[in-house]
């Protein structure tokens, strides 16, 4: 992705209205059905290339080509990286051969890795095969590292300098490779091997002496991140430090490419839809196409997880049959049935979504794994005390007597407290086993929470019952 400079070009509107590419779209849809051309170059000239590519993702198929072909070259490049990959897809399908292949060649290499993603396998290697040799080699080497890393993420575009350069050199060597590089802000430094030694700012270059030597500016202690490196490793470290690119090394330690913070933010923004699809018990799939997608591709995601929380709420079902007896003899018992598993779902939810983000965002260590569970099973105690003050007391007014009270009000201490350790302890015993926390979503706490309350309830209630038929058990 092009480098964002944050200063808009001459003219520019710079009013951040979530509404202006709809409008742009509207105006652009009625200029291109009345053929009215340089009306649209007019339009389009002081928005931004986000703007445009909102835009124009918002046309009818038939306009998108024909919008984006009155596009300049180098505008084009821009609008193109920032189109949904569905609308890019759409327009190689309809561009001719020779505008897909200057659209594909002049690409970052990080966004062709990205739309060669999406690509059927076969228009891919059609693809490689009619690029240059450099950007053929380049892609393919960034093909080559596993999905989801840093490998694939990274780009190649970067300015790298050597120790014994003058900072007179230095800003020539930047000026020279500034228009094919991704960003010019951090400057990297490496050996004859390229080896990476050092970190260099362009503000500490501007402002050194023309005759100082770079080995002496720069920075030695530096973090990186190597080509195998998850993206979500990579983007906690970019977070961290506050650095707008992060330099990603091979086993060698030898410089390879440049994370930058734009990509981040995509990696954040997919991470955090993949969790919470994974949170509503949903099977993501391609998060980009979901809305896209039909119904009966948006059931089939849905329904697999569906079908395995029917089959565990079946054990609800058999529990109360085993303890029919109970309910006979006490038939308001089965009224707070839904009050307390509800209750015992919530908590557990609730605890569950709390530990899942913070082994997100890694707050967790710092408190560590027993002391969270701990934690959530005081809070959910404590939960239970609080509901069970104004709970018990409708449910000994309901029950015509003590029984009733007391199995709601012991039940639901147990039930919550239990509801919150389940809901902090199987996402950390997932996250051990080396398995996505997020799996451990509030529908599973739920339905476990489900089964165990109703034992606990029934239970409970037939332990008082022989109580106070004078049967002790």
């Amino acid at each position: 992705m092009k480098e964002a400079t944050g200063l808009p070009g001459p003219g520019t509107s710079v009013v951040n209205d979530p509404q202006l590419a709809e409008v742009v779209s509207q105006q652009l849809e009625e200029m291109l059905s009345a053929g009215n051309y340089d009306s649209v170059k007019l339009l389009l000239q002081p928005v931004q290339p986000v703007d445009i590519a909102e835009a124009i993702g918002g046309l009818p198929l038939i306009l998108q080509a024909l919008a984006f072909r009155l596009l300049n070259k180098n505008e084009a490049i821009e609008v193109y990286e920032y189109l949904d990959p569905l609308v890019q897809q759409s327009l190689l399908d309809r561009l001719r051969s020779g505008e897909v292949l200057e659209l594909v060649e002049k690409m970052s290499p990080d966004d062709r890795v990205q739309l060669f993603d999406e690509l059927p396998a076969k228009v891919v290697r059609r693809l490689l095969a009619e690029l240059s040799p450099s950007e053929r080699r380049v892609t393919a080497q960034l093909l080559g590292y596993e999905p989801e890393t840093a490998g694939r993420l990274m780009t190649t575009e970067f300015v790298d300098l050597k120790e014994g350069h003058t900072a007179a050199q230095a800003l020539t060597i930047v000026r020279r490779r500034a228009p094919d590089t991704e960003t010019i802000y951090s400057l990297y430094v490496t050996d004859a091997e390229r080896h990476l030694t050092g970190i260099l700012s362009l503000r500490d270059l501007v402002t050194a002496d023309p005759e100082a030597c770079i080995g002496d500016l720069m920075t030695r202690d530096v973090v990186s991140v190597s080509t195998d490196t998850d993206q979500e490793e990579v983007a906690r470290a970019i977070q961290r430090y506050d650095f707008l690119a992060v330099p990603v090394v091979d086993r060698e330690q030898r410089l390879v490419g440049i994370v930058t913070v734009d990509d981040v933010i995509d990696v954040i923004q997919q991470e955090a839809t993949r969790d919470l699809y994974a949170a509503g018990a949903v099977q993501a799939g391609d998060e980009d196409d979901y809305f896209q997608s039909n119904l009966f591709v948006v059931a089939r995601r849905r329904v697999v997880w569906l079908v395995v929380l029917v089959l565990a709420n079946g054990l609800t079902t058999h529990v109360i049959a085993m303890n029919d007896f109970v309910l006979q003899q006490v038939v308001l018992l089965a009224a707070f049935i839904p009050l307390l598993i509800g209750a015992g779902g919530n908590v557990g939810a609730q605890s569950s979504t709390v530990v899942i983000r913070g082994l997100s965002t890694q707050r967790i260590q710092a408190l560590g794994p027993m002391k969270a569970v701990a934690r959530e099973a005081i809070a959910g105690a404590l939960l239970g005390l609080l509901m069970l003050i104004v709970v018990v007391p409708f449910a000994w007014w309901r029950g015509d007597g003590p029984l009733v009270g007391a199995a709601v009000g012991i039940s639901l201490m147990a039930i919550t407290t239990l509801a919150a350790t389940a809901g902090a302890a199987l996402p950390l015993i997932f996250d051990r086993m080396g398995l996505d926390p997020a799996l451990m979503s509030a529908p599973f706490i739920t339905t476990a929470t489900d089964v165990a309350g109703v034992l606990i309830y029934l239970r409970t209630a037939a332990w008082l019952l022989n109580y106070t038929n004078g049967i002790p058990k």
